[in-house]
């Protein structure tokens, strides 16, 4: 059995090719770490699944130079019509929604599907094959390495790794080799999903509709106007209905004709997230460690968010760049937001289709009049945005995150400061450690710097770096994944070399 892999000897096998494991290859390619790629099927999904990319995903796909691709390819969220009953809505408008806080204020459509294929392309043109057809049949882990047998075609084969990324799913054959616990539970509703043509609807806003008994979703999905629908089936309803069967109920409840269907499934909505992320040298990422309800499409972009923080840490460890003791962070930085994911979401999905007195009232009352206020508060409408975008995701409080400097400790994700032709952001796309000072720097500190072999960033001072919550002529470590790693309100090379010993941190150039 031949396998293809990039690099001759894989040092990396990632299991599973959806949006989180392809961005882990992506990221190792970039670094020239040498991996496997695997996956069952035959190739890139055919069905759109999950739809919604957040702003700090388009911000890791900026440090790939792939934003301004998957931009054009997708559909920018300008309004979602909330409709509270058949002749009451409420539209939150969307356009812009994160001015100053990010380069893509908005949420971005682009089909799991159509995702797939384009980041597959991207590897294909580096050089990378996906082996499609190919299972982890078993693995076994020592001191020096993992020892996995795969099949294809019939045959199987074992193969050395020294790391092993377990991003299959929520069925996750990574996850029962490893006898992880998925704590968790299963709503009791039968939902469905379907991609639809409408014949009558020409707007790409999206739509809700919160009905005592019934919740259903439309969101564009591809730009050649197929819709997607998610909604709750009847209580009596079987999990093999047919779409023919809903489809009179939908067309009268949403007040659309739907000209032809591309994909219809039904399915449970669980909410778990595993006990562990990492059992030695094997990791957890996207849903083989967490799934929860679609509410607020944060699923897929928090599955990409696991995939940057292993991708650079394993990358640094293998080059030599960073002690492994770097590997003990990726999960507790990644477990802990997972956490809280899943208790949002689990308090969101009961608000949009519990039946209590307590659910109806924050519908119909509550939710309605904070809608509005939603849109003019600019305060409420930044917090909005902060935390549905995952900007907000922070690590503070970590091991990995040291210091303060303004109102940014270590943990956060560095501010977006535009600086008029450009931005901050833009030295990220080296994926490498860095230093910011906003304002001036000591030539002494810079010298130190310099010698550790670190890019040292200095802009302008400007009323924009103050509003975001930066410090004057302070010094800011930035870690790969654009989180500030160290903060220094006074910069200290002292400081920032325990910062680097603690750590193994030696950034000579990459092998």
């Amino acid at each position: 059995m031949a396998l293809t892999s990039h690099h001759a000897d894989p040092t990396v096998l990632i299991v599973g090719a959806g949006p989180t494991g392809l961005n882990i290859a992506l990221r190792l390619a970039r670094r020239n770490i040498p991996f496997l790629i695997i996956d069952t099927e035959s190739g890139p999904g055919f069905a759109s699944r999950a739809i919604t990319l957040q702003a700090r995903t388009l911000e890791f796909y900026r440090q790939l130079g792939l934003d301004a691709a998957i931009v054009k390819r997708g559909i920018k969220m300008e309004k979602i019509e909330v409709w509270l009953t058949p002749s009451r809505h409420v539209d939150i408008v969307l356009r812009d929604l994160g001015s100053g806080l990010s380069p893509y204020p908005f949420a971005l459509d682009f089909p799991q599907d159509d995702h797939e294929q384009f980041l597959v392309e991207e590897l294909k043109k580096i050089g990378v094959e996906i082996s499609w057809n190919t299972a982890l049949n078993s693995f076994t882990q020592d001191a020096d390495g993992i020892r996995a047998i795969l099949e294809k075609n019939g045959r199987s084969q074992t193969q050395e790794f020294s790391y092993l990324c377990g991003c299959d799913g929520a069925s996750s054959r990574v996850r029962h080799v490893l006898g992880l616990d998925f704590p968790g539970g299963t709503y009791g509703n039968l939902f469905y999903v379907a991609d639809v043509a409408i014949a009558n609807r020409t707007t790409q806003d999206g739509m809700i509709k919160l009905e005592d008994e019934n919740f259903a979703l439309v969101m564009p999905v591809r730009s050649s106007g197929t819709y997607r629908l998610i909604g709750i089936l009847p209580p009596d309803a079987e999990k093999d209905i047919s779409f023919a069967e809903i489809k009179p109920g939908l067309e009268a409840m949403l007040d659309i004709r739907i000209d032809s269907l591309n994909w219809f499934s039904t399915y449970r909505v669980h909410h778990r997230v595993a006990a562990k992320f990492r059992e030695g040298r094997c990791f957890l990422a996207g849903d083989s460690g967490h799934v929860h309800s679609p509410a607020g499409g944060q699923g897929m972009n928090t599955g990409i968010g696991d995939a940057v923080n292993l991708a650079w840490k394993l990358a640094e460890v293998l080059q030599g760049r960073a002690g492994i003791q770097l590997l003990d962070t990726y999960e507790p930085e990644r477990i802990a937001f997972a956490r809280r994911l899943v208790s949002t979401t689990d308090t969101a999905f009961h608000i949009m289709v519990d039946k209590t007195i307590f659910s109806r009232l924050l519908r119909h009352w509550i939710i309605p009049m904070l809608l509005p206020k939603l849109s003019r508060s600019r305060a409420l409408r930044e917090l909005a945005f902060k935390t549905v975008s995952q900007i907000n995701i922070s690590y503070m409080g970590q091991a990995l995150n040291e210091g303060r400097a303004g109102r940014i400790r270590g943990g956060h994700r560095l501010p977006w400061v535009s600086l008029g032709e450009g931005d901050n952001f833009a030295a990220l796309q080296s994926l490498d450690w860095q230093v910011h000072v906003y304002g001036n720097v000591q030539p002494d500190f810079a010298s130190a710097v310099a010698v550790w072999g670190l890019a040292c960033h200095v802009f302008s001072w400007t009323a924009e770096a103050e509003r975001v919550g930066l410090s004057k002529d302070a010094a800011y470590l930035i870690r790969p994944d654009g989180h500030v790693g160290l903060a220094m309100a006074l910069p200290s090379a002292q400081v920032l070399q325990r910062y680097l010993s603690r750590w193994g941190l030696s950034f000579r150039p990459s092998t």
